[in-house]
């Protein structure tokens, strides 16, 4: 099926609804394609930090920042594979690798992150990664290894986003995109809120998503966490209110995919989460760090899902059925 390309107008119509009238619209179209009360534990692990050559605005990460981050060198397989078994026995259903380069090369380190891959996936959980750029040979061979899922996000509007980066462009994160899902891999894109774009550039980055075919099979939505030593530190939260519009605008306009409540959830109250989860986000990160930003404690985290009355959705690891719906 061809996905429609939503037009400034439409989206807005959507994002503007009375509060009770888009979450009921939400509500629809996630018990459509979802178990309303499941959500998606996911681990995210940084096997490779810093000294990236990419000037990301908000990413501590980055060679571009003095944040004081200590940069590190690729993890060992046996070493992620290690921690993927610790992220299972706490109840993640997917684990995912991400490391700071600006794009895949091929040689000895590829090798050992494709060893990795394979490790993961024999513990029988879903694989994502999130390495960069890549072609479409290595998409290849990540999901030749038990790779379930790649993840490059938009971050944010075409507009916006030579405020944030410019050492890549946007259309080289759609064609990587592109490579992705020509390789059989799931797709995992989304963006950042907070780092002073509009509204309107929140609503054409959902558009931009929302117009793949297939569209996503998981889109996380951030809130920035400012960072001392980057452009973006002081920038003020995001609206709650604001940000729950997105999370259900993002759950209409992409009624299949997964909607992931992501970075910066330290700084969410449980009622704004909840509310969260009540406009269509059905996936978290657990664990203290996300890449090496914080994040809720686990139990923190199953604390709330209790009272909520949620529970974990299992893993569905192996790519043949897990992109059966794409």
């Amino acid at each position: 099926m061809i996905n429609r390309i939503h037009d400034l107008a439409s989206l807005r119509a959507i994002y503007e609804l009375p509060l009770p009238e888009l979450i009921f619209r939400a509500q629809q179209a996630q018990r459509a394609h979802h178990d309303p009360a499941a959500v998606q534990l996911c681990t995210l692990q940084s096997i490779k930090t810093g000294r990236c050559p990419e000037n990301c605005a908000y990413c501590p990460q980055s060679a571009h920042h003095d944040t004081g981050l200590e940069a590190e060198q690729l993890m060992d397989a046996a070493d992620i594979v290690a921690s993927a078994r610790r992220a299972r026995a706490g109840g993640a259903a997917r684990f995912c690798m991400g490391a700071a380069w600006r794009e895949v090369r091929d040689g000895p380190q590829f090798d050992s992150v494709l060893d990795a891959v394979r490790g993961v996936s024999a513990l029988g959980l879903e694989v994502c990664c999130t390495l960069g750029m890549l072609d479409t040979p290595q998409a290849a061979r990540l999901r030749e290894a038990g790779c379930t899922v790649y993840n490059h996000n938009l971050d944010t509007s075409r507009e916006f986003y030579p405020e944030i980066i410019s050492t890549r462009t946007y259309d080289d994160r759609l064609q990587t995109l592109a490579r992705v899902r020509a390789a059989g891999l799931q797709v995992c894109s989304g963006g950042i809120l907070g780092m002073g774009e509009s509204v309107d550039d929140r609503l054409k980055m959902l558009g931009e998503l929302a117009a793949l075919d297939p569209q996503p099979d998981s889109v996380p939505i951030n809130a920035l966490v400012p960072v001392a030593g980057t452009p973006l530190d002081g920038q003020a939260p995001v609206d709650p209110i604001e940000f729950v519009r997105i999370i259900a605008t993002a759950r209409i306009l992409m009624p299949r995919a997964m909607v992931r409540l992501s970075a910066g959830r330290t700084a969410m109250s449980d009622e704004m989460q909840a509310l969260c989860y009540l406009a269509g986000a059905n996936s978290i990160f657990l664990g203290e760090k996300l890449l090496t930003t914080p994040n809720p404690g686990r139990s923190d985290d199953m604390k709330l899902l209790a009272r909520l009355g949620l529970h974990p959705l299992a893993a569905t690891p192996r790519v043949e059925e897990a992109c059966a719906h794409a």
